[in-house]
């Protein structure tokens, strides 16, 4: 390919893989009417969810958003509290904290992962730090060592923010099975996808049970219709765990195709100087749920300039997440974040799915090469 010669198709950021046995398991929830919150597809899902993350339990939601809510809940973090995570997230693990009415406190990022600045963590801890949530971000684990010691020492929960990383891999134990508990995301543009959804991970079973109570309208599991407890309506459908159950029998498959993506990228785009590459630390494995990489040079200008051309040539991009610190609901000062602020205005995710083509694949390189020697970083200067 050439970069010139345009695809018919737009090439998509992202793409979900979607096969005749998910159709199959839907009609069968349709042929049989159990297409609400009840069904054997849900505790089928959770099931074979718990084993894959190699946990004793996992408790199906709605999405990844409650998720995490239902997690902080069900940890009793609230008013006065404070939850320590990066500032270099999606939005909604910051929201949930602010659902519960605890104060979410930001960490700049680690230069080589883009996670949560591990060595940085210890100076936020106040008297009123309850829990640490660690966002595997992008598919790469966080190095948990540090956050499990200084959670240990200090009385904390950890929560796995692992929406982006399912089936990633920290010193050979699968992400979801290392913190108190671990949440996850089943959104359309995920590794393994439902269309919306989202599941907690945990080995502790009364979490577990509270987690399941506060997930159903708070109703108590052995008295129908009383709740001894204000709950929220977070269940997940039997449709939608249907696709789940589907999705999650070719799991393997998926992630192999991931690794190999990201393998024809990192050979495509080593020759350009100063392009940063996604890392794969040794105590990791990635899962590249986006390959992620950072421009030589510049802000979110020339990025946006590269991201422009991209588009004109059929290639869909996505920036990477802005930070927490430049939201206005929770916007600080920039300078206490450097690194986040910076990469943030640097990151392109490029097309990561498992429909793309090596053709496809050195299409985009050779434009982004392009791209960066001639539009962005020239024109732009």
């Amino acid at each position: 390919m050439n970069y010139k010669n345009v695809p018919a198709a737009k090439i998509r950021v992202a793409s979900p893989v979607i096969g005749e046995k998910e159709k199959r398991y839907v009609n069968d929830c349709l042929e049989s009417g159990w297409i609400s919150s009840i069904g054997s597809y849900i505790a089928r899902f959770e099931e074979g969810f718990a084993k894959f993350c190699g946990v004793k339990h996992a408790i199906a939601t709605n999405n990844g958003t409650t998720a995490i809510h239902l997690a902080l809940v069900a940890l009793g973090i609230g008013p006065g509290d404070e939850v320590i995570l990066p500032t270099l997230t999606f939005v909604a693990t910051a929201n949930a904290v602010r659902y519960c009415g605890a104060t979410p406190v930001f960490v700049d990022c680690d230069e080589e992962t883009l996670n949560i600045d591990v060595q940085a963590i210890e100076s936020k801890l106040t008297v009123r730090t309850r829990a640490i949530i660690a966002v595997h971000l992008y598919g790469h684990p966080v190095d948990m060592d540090l956050i499990l010691e200084l959670a240990e020492k200090n009385d904390l929960f950890v929560v796995e923010d692992a929406a982006e990383a399912h089936g990633a891999k920290y010193k050979g134990r699968i992400v979801g099975s290392i913190g108190t508990c671990a949440t996850f995301s089943f959104y359309g543009n995920k590794i393994l996808t439902t269309g919306e959804g989202g599941m907690v991970t945990t080995n502790d079973d009364l979490l577990a049970a509270k987690l399941r109570i506060y997930r159903g309208q708070g109703m108590d599991p052995n008295r129908r219709y009383w709740h001894p407890v204000i709950g929220y309506n977070y269940r997940m459908t039997n449709i939608v765990a249907a696709i789940g159950c589907a999705q999650l029998e070719r799991v393997d498959e998926a992630l192999a195709n991931r690794k190999r993506l990201a393998a024809w990228y990192s050979s495509g785009l080593a020759q350009i100087a100063g392009l940063v590459l996604p890392v794969q630390k040794y105590y990791a494995e990635h899962v590249y749920w986006m390959y992620t990489v950072l421009l030589p040079e510049g802000g979110a200008a020339k990025r946006d300039s590269v991201c422009k051309f991209l588009e004109s040539r059929g290639i869909e991009t996505r920036p990477v997440f802005f930070p927490m610190h430049v939201m206005p609901p929770y916007e600080e000062d920039w300078a206490r974040y450097p690194k986040a602020t910076e990469f943030a205005e640097r990151g392109i995710s490029l097309p990561t799915h498992e429909l793309l083509t090596q053709d496809e694949v050195a299409y985009i390189c050779e434009c982004l090469e392009y791209a960066i020697k001639r539009v962005g970083l020239s024109i732009c200067a």
